[in-house]
């Protein structure tokens, strides 16, 4: 493939690159880190089109390599600007200045004008670098679901990275090798399609995170309440099963605790829905402050919760359920200038070794839970301590 084409095959990988990530940023508009790699795509078509203009007109050296370099350096680094936007971080598009500014000032020095092989070796360094920063930055991520999607960017980063290193190894070894701005012959063209190569499967790369990113979140939407931020009902199936297996192979104790609102309907009826919404999200922020950290919450009804407690005896339970209560009921609702006393009752039950399913135990935590409501409200009552003791009480 002789180098018009490659330069021409190139520049529409550029094109596709940039139109594919705009048009997924109209489809996706938060996920800004799609412009960083559309405007990638747009600096390695003008790094293309300064080598198309080249081939049919002379240029001033400024604009070719000079410019031309620099374009296909920023288009590098903006693929490095959309990975820290994707994971949060600051974009740094002084950086970019910078290193634009730094190519461009490189080329206006003696050396670069002597030879492709010292502008070879001038921007193989800086390329290298960029490629590695991006490495890093997806490898050292934490999130396990997520991570998975940055593995083929990795990959082709690191593959383009690794034949940039092993051409200016060689080319630096003292292989006789012609090289011209614009030649044709191996070495320039491998290195052509690997540009080529790379823009495609970077597209592809970049594409798949952004998709994984929404999948992931969509999915974490569903089993999540929106009001409160605890996990919904949907996710105690799959959290109560799997702690409910882990109980039975290890014979740790697992215990379902259950609370809701005192007089909830009273709080909408006298102030209102909106204040209702305040008073249920008030309550889970500071019951998730008497809970452990590993504990897993949950809203599983309008005003209902369940905590899942695993490796905890039945007295450190109670002490458990003691600490929401006694929090809730310290912890006022403060809003609009008003302050509204809420309390909560709570019931708590152990998964018995006679258990076929784990939700026999919440509904044992339900009774309790009942139990506590029909004995004063405010307080904790636990199965088997309490309410069967209040049972046999009533019946003699």
């Amino acid at each position: 493939m002789d180098s018009y084409t490659l330069v021409v095959v190139s520049a529409l990988a550029g094109t596709i690159m940039a139109a594919t990530m705009f048009l997924l940023y109209r489809a996706s508009p938060r996920a800004t880190c799609l412009l960083d790699w559309s405007l990638a795509g747009v600096f390695f078509v003008s790094s293309n089109a300064m080598a198309l203009l080249a081939m049919s007109t002379r240029l001033p050296y400024f604009l070719v390599p000079g410019l031309g370099n620099a374009f296909y350096v920023a288009g590098h680094f903006m693929i490095f600007i959309g990975v820290r936007r994707n994971l949060g971080l600051r974009p740094r598009f002084d950086w970019l200045l910078a290193l634009m500014l730094l190519v461009l000032a490189m080329h206006a020095f003696p050396f670069a004008h002597s030879s492709v092989f010292n502008r070879l070796m001038m921007l193989t360094p800086i390329v290298a670098a960029i490629n590695a920063g991006i490495i890093w930055l997806l490898g050292h991520q934490p999130d396990s679901e997520a991570r998975s999607s940055y593995l083929p960017l990795i990959l082709v980063e690191t593959a383009f990275m690794l034949q940039l290193s092993l051409r200016a190894a060689f080319l630096s070894l003292g292989q006789q090798v012609e090289l011209t701005m614009l030649g044709n012959q191996i070495l320039q063209t491998a290195g052509s399609l690997a540009v080529l190569a790379f823009l495609s499967l970077a597209t592809m790369g970049c594409a798949l995170i952004v998709i994984r990113q929404q999948e992931l979140a969509l999915r974490r939407a569903s089993l999540t309440d929106a009001l409160t931020g605890w996990k919904n009902r949907r996710a105690l199936l799959d959290a109560a099963e799997c702690a409910f297996q882990r109980s039975r192979r290890s014979t740790d104790a697992l215990h379902f605790l259950t609370f809701d609102v005192d007089h909830f309907k009273s709080i909408n009826d006298q102030h209102g829905h909106a204040v209702g919404d305040a008073a249920i999200c008030h309550v889970t922020k500071v019951s998730a402050q008497a809970l452990r950290g590993y504990d897993a919450l949950f809203r599983i009804g309008g005003e209902e919760f369940a905590v899942l407690i695993a490796g905890s005896s039945s007295f450190e339970a109670r002490m458990i359920g003691e600490r929401v209560r006694e929090l809730v009921e310290r912890t006022p609702l403060l809003i609009e200038g008003r302050s509204i006393a809420l309390t909560v009752s709570i019931g708590i039950a152990a998964c018995e070794k006679d258990d076929m399913h784990w939700d026999e135990a919440l509904r044992r935590a339900d009774q309790a839970l009942y139990q506590a409501k029909r004995t004063g409200r405010n307080r904790v009552s636990v199965w088997g301590a309490d309410l069967l003791s209040n049972t046999a009480a009533c019946m003699a």
